[in-house]
C-alpha cells in the first residue's frame, strides 16, 4: 500500500497484540488508541488521570484498559513498569506537554524535557525486556526550532528558559533517543525496532497551554482554519507502528512543509542525526533518571 493513499483503514489485523499508549486520553493519543483497538489490538491507556482515562476508554470500541502513569514523576514511571508483567508488542511514547510557562517535574527537571523525554526514556528502558516488536516515539517538526541543540551544560535551561526553546529541545531529544535506542537494539541483536513520528499540524489540546496568551489565541485560530484533525495527525504514528520500516525511521505527513497529508518517511535536522550527541544524551539521561540500559545481547548458536 503506497504511503500517499495510506490511512487507518489499512492497518493490518492486530488481534492478539498489545499496545501501551502514553497520553491516550485525548488528542493524538486517543485517535491512535481508537484506530489500534478497531484493528483488534488490546490497547492500554497509560494516563495521569484515571477518571479522564476511563471517560476516554468509553469512547473506544474494542479491548482496552486504563493504567495510571505520570511521566513527570519518575516514581510513577517505575510503579507502572513494575506492574507490567507480560509481553508488550508495541509501546507508543505519545504523551507530551507543549510550550508551558516554566515548571518543574516532581524530581526537579524542566517540565517539557522531563515529561517529553526523560519520562519516556525511563519508561522505555524499564519495559524494554518485555517489548517484542517496536517502540514509536512522537516527536515534532519543531525539533528544528529553538536553538536547534541539546543544552547539555544545563538541560533545565535555568535562567534562559523560553517555552519554545524548551519544547524544541525536548522534541530533538525524542529523535536522538530513537537514534541511540535503535543503535543499541541492533548491537544487542534484538529484533525490536525504534521509530519516531510527527503529526504535522494537528488540532489538539496541546496548543492551548502556551505560556503566551497571544500565541494561544493565534494557535486557536490556526487549529480551526489550517490544522488537520487529530485522526489525520495520528496517521504517521499508526504508520510507524504497523508498517515494515527500517529501525530509526522518522514518519511524518507528505504534504507541503510536512504540515498535513498521508504518512511517509521524512527527513530530520542535522542535529537530530548526530550519533555522538545521541550517545551523550543517553548517558546523561541514565544519570538523571537512574535508569540504565539492561537489555542483554541475544545469544546465538
Amino acid at each position: 500500500m503506497a504511503s500517499d493513499t495510506w490511512n487507518a483503514t489499512h492497518l493490518p489485523d492486530l488481534t492478539g497484540r498489545t499496545a501501551v499508549i502514553t497520553g491516550a486520553n485525548s488528542g493524538l493519543g486517543l485517535a491512535t488508541a481508537g484506530a489500534l483497538a478497531r484493528a483488534g489490538a488490546h490497547v492500554v491507556f497509560a494516563v495521569r488521570d484515571l477518571a479522564r482515562g476511563g471517560a476516554a476508554v468509553a469512547k473506544v470500541s474494542g479491548s482496552t484498559e486504563v493504567r495510571r502513569l505520570d511521566l513527570a514523576d519518575l516514581d510513577s514511571v517505575r510503579e507502572f513498569a513494575a506492574g507490567w508483567d507480560r509481553p508488550l508488542d508495541l509501546l507508543i511514547n505519545n504523551a507530551g506537554v507543549m510550550m508551558l510557562p516554566e515548571q518543574r517535574t516532581k524530581q526537579g527537571f524542566e517540565m517539557q524535557f522531563g515529561t517529553n523525554h526523560l519520562g519516556h526514556f525511563a519508561l522505555t528502558n524499564l519495559l524494554l525486556p518485555l517489548v517484542t516488536d517496536r517502540v514509536v516515539t512522537v516527536s515534532s517538526g519543531l525539533h528544528r526550532g529553538g536553538d536547534g541543540v541539546i543544552h547539555f551544560e544545563d538541560v533545565n535551561l535555568r535562567g534562559r528558559y523560553s517555552p519554545t526553546r524548551a519544547y524544541a529541545q525536548s522534541k530533538l531529544a525524542n529523535l536522538l533517543f530513537t537514534l541511540e535506542l535503535q543503535r543499541r537494539l541492533t548491537e544487542a541483536g534484538s529484533p525490536v525496532r525504534a521509530l519516531a513520528a510527527h503529526p504535522g499540524y494537528a488540532a489538539t489540546n496541546l496548543q492551548s497551554h502556551h505560556a503566551n496568551p497571544v500565541v494561544r489565541g493565534l494557535m486557536a485560530v490556526g487549529n480551526r482554519v489550517f490544522a488537520q484533525s487529530d485522526e489525520a495527525g495520528a496517521l504517521p504514528t499508526l504508520y510507524a507502528a504497523s508498517q515494515d520500516l527500517p529501525g530509526a525511521s522518522y514518519v511524518g505527513p507528505s504534504g507541503l512543509g510536512e504540515m498535513r497529508g498521508a504518512p511517509t518517511l521524512v527527513g530530520r535536522s542535522r542535529a537530530a542525526s548526530d550519533a555522538r550527541a545521541a550517545r551523550r544524551l543517553w548517558t546523561l539521561s541514565e544519570e538523571l533518571t537512574g535508569v540504565e540500559w539492561e537489555l542483554k545481547p541475544v545469544s546465538r548458536p
